[in-house]
C-alpha cells in the first residue's frame, strides 16, 4: 500500500478568516481587549490613568501578537498537520465515497482525496468570501495542484438542505464550518442533513471552535449515538483560549427513534 504524506501539499489553501477580525473567547475584538485591562481607572488620579492605559495598551499588544502567531500557525501548519492524524485514523479502504461540508478551498476535502484513489471526494460549499479567494475554480485548481482532479467533485450547496439521497455517503467531514450559521436551529438542521445521508456503519468527523455541544445533542437526536467530543491540543489554537474540538459519530444500522413534535 501506497503511503500518502498528508501534512505536505503543493497547493495555496489561503488563510481561514481575517486575523483582525478574530474573536476572543467571550466574543470581544483583539483591537480592543478588555480582558487584559488590569482595573477600572474611572476613580483613579491622572497619573494612575495613564499608567492604566499605558499597562493595558501593553497588554492589549502582547494578546494581538500572541493571537496573530497563533493563528497563522495553526492555518498554515497546525491544521494540516492535525487533519492528516484524524483522517488516517480513520481506517479509509480507498473507495468510500466522502462528503466535506464547507469545503472552502479544500484543505481538508483535498487531503482526504489522496486517500481515496478509488472513492470520491465531494466538497459543498456556498463559496462566500470566508476564506482569502474562496472559489470553486480555486478549489478546483487546487485540486489539479494536489493530483487528485479525477476524485473530486465541488458543487454549490447549503449544507442545511444536503443535494444528497439518505444513507448515501460513507465519510461525512468539516472544518471550522457549522460555528458560522447563526441560528442553533439552523446548525441542528446541518447536522440532521448530515445524519440523514450518512449511511449506516458511516463516520462523521467535525472540527470546530464552539457549538460543539449542540452538534453532539444533534446527531445524537438525529441517528442514536452520542458522539465524541475531544479538545485538540495548541496546534490547532486559534487565540488565546480559543481552541479546537473534534466531534466523531459513527451512524448506528437502526433507524433512531425521531422525536414527536409534542416533546
Amino acid at each position: 500500500m501506497t503511503v500518502v504524506d498528508l501534512r505536505h501539499h503543493k497547493a495555496d489553501y489561503g488563510y481561514d478568516g481575517d486575523y483582525r477580525a478574530v474573536v476572543s473567547a467571550d466574543g470581544g475584538d483583539h483591537r480592543r481587549d478588555r480582558q487584559c485591562r488590569t482595573a477600572r481607572v474611572g476613580g483613579q488620579k491622572p497619573c494612575a490613568r495613564e499608567a492604566g492605559r499605558r499597562g493595558g495598551d501593553r497588554c492589549t499588544g502582547v494578546s494581538i501578537v500572541t493571537t496573530t502567531a497563533l493563528f497563522i500557525r495553526t492555518t498554515r501548519v497546525g491544521k494540516f498537520e492535525v487533519w492528516a492524524e484524524i483522517l488516517e485514523d480513520q481506517g479509509l479502504r480507498g473507495d468510500e465515497t466522502l462528503l466535506d461540508l464547507g469545503c472552502g478551498r479544500g484543505a481538508v476535502l483535498l487531503a482526504a482525496a489522496k486517500l481515496l484513489p478509488n472513492g470520491r471526494a465531494i466538497g459543498v460549499d456556498i463559496w462566500r468570501a470566508d476564506q482569502t479567494d474562496n472559489s470553486q475554480q480555486n478549489t478546483l485548481r487546487n485540486a489539479e495542484l494536489e493530483g487528485v482532479a479525477e476524485r473530486v467533485e465541488v458543487r454549490t450547496a447549503d449544507i442545511t438542505d444536503l443535494p444528497f439521497d439518505d444513507n448515501s455517503l460513507d465519510v461525512i467531514v468539516s472544518s471550522l464550518v457549522v460555528h458560522n450559521i447563526p441560528s442553533p436551529r439552523a446548525r441542528a438542521k446541518a447536522i440532521s442533513e448530515a445524519a440523514r445521508v450518512l449511511r449506516p456503519g458511516g463516520h462523521l468527523v467535525l472540527a470546530d471552535i464552539w457549538a460543539t455541544a449542540g452538534t453532539s445533542a444533534s446527531f445524537k437526536s438525529s441517528a442514536g449515538p452520542t458522539p465524541v467530543a475531544a479538545a485538540w491540543g495548541w496546534r490547532m489554537w486559534w487565540g488565546p483560549g480559543l481552541g479546537t474540538r473534534l466531534v466523531t459519530a459513527t451512524k448506528p444500522y437502526y433507524e433512531a427513534p425521531r422525536r414527536s413534535s409534542a416533546e
